[in-house]
């Protein structure tokens, strides 16, 4: 196993290569400067998936979601406390599947929120519903 992680910046979408040991260290975009990780979920659209969820070294969970969903809206506190627990051994993602709805359509999304976990450049897990934070830190802990 390599000593570099590969990730793409939130920012500007550049790869970063980080030594693994220093991930906690809040490591900078190499190009843009700016924190590779945020402590947060990322925003993605159809745009920026392909580099930051498939592109990376670090599993990615990504939660499909809508505003008009209730459960949704009820899961996203949750879901924002363990990105920002997790983070930076795995990288949090969330994509709006009315903004989005190629990609939503193109992972076969056919109930929200479902989480899905990605690494590699495919998906390896997927969770349909909502959790509260512990029940996702005990679902994630097998991809840690």
């Amino acid at each position: 196993m390599s000593d570099l992680t590969h990730l793409a910046c939130p920012h500007c979408l550049a790869m970063n290569r980080i030594p693994t040991s220093r991930l906690g260290d809040g490591p900078k975009c190499g190009q843009c400067k700016q924190p590779v990780f945020t402590k947060a979920p990322l925003e993605v659209d159809e745009k920026s998936f392909h580099g930051l969820v498939l592109k990376g070294d670090l599993p990615v969970v990504v939660d499909f979601w809508a505003s008009w969903c209730g459960p949704c809206k009820m899961m996203a506190p949750a879901f924002a406390e363990v990105s920002g627990e997790l983070e930076p051994q795995l990288r949090f993602a969330k994509v709006n599947t009315e903004q989005s709805q190629q990609l939503a359509a193109q992972y076969g999304i056919r109930s929200i929120p479902t989480l899905a976990v990605f690494k590699g450049g495919k998906e390896i897990a997927r969770q349909a519903g909502a959790m509260q934070a512990g029940q996702l830190r005990s679902w994630l802990q097998q991809y840690l």
